[in-house]
């Protein structure tokens, strides 16, 4: 699996768990920090951490993967999983705006996740 493959499964991980707004971003051009970043939001901290269990699960039962490193998770207000190639970021509206990632990585090839099958609840 590659990494944009990867990042298509985190993002599809996400919206499992309703995530809003589920952007991909390409960085490997303009960065060696990773090939993908993946921004998602969450809409409370309940919401947050069972989007970031979401991507663990199902990169770990499909891709094989276990996170390099985690963050925030505990507090749920943003979280962080680095899988080296593919970094998820999972964040509440309030750190989202904070944080400005889509304008940070701004210089990156960007692209909303569009749901596989938007009519199912």
């Amino acid at each position: 699996m590659d990494s944009e493959q990867l990042a298509e499964l985190a993002a599809e991980a996400c919206d499992d768990r309703k995530a809003v707004d589920i952007q991909l971003i390409r960085v490997d051009e303009v960065s060696s920090l990773a090939d993908w970043m993946v921004i998602a939001g969450g809409q409370s901290d309940v919401q947050v951490r069972a989007i970031a269990r979401s991507v663990e699960d199902r990169l770990e039962d499909e891709a094989q993967r276990l996170p390099l490193r985690k963050e925030g998770i505990n507090e749920g207000r943003w979280a962080l999983l680095d899988y080296g190639e593919v970094i998820v970021h999972v964040l509440q509206p309030t750190e989202r705006r904070y944080y400005d990632l889509e304008a940070f990585w701004s210089h990156g090839q960007r692209r909303p996740h569009l749901a596989s099958n938007p009519s199912k609840d």
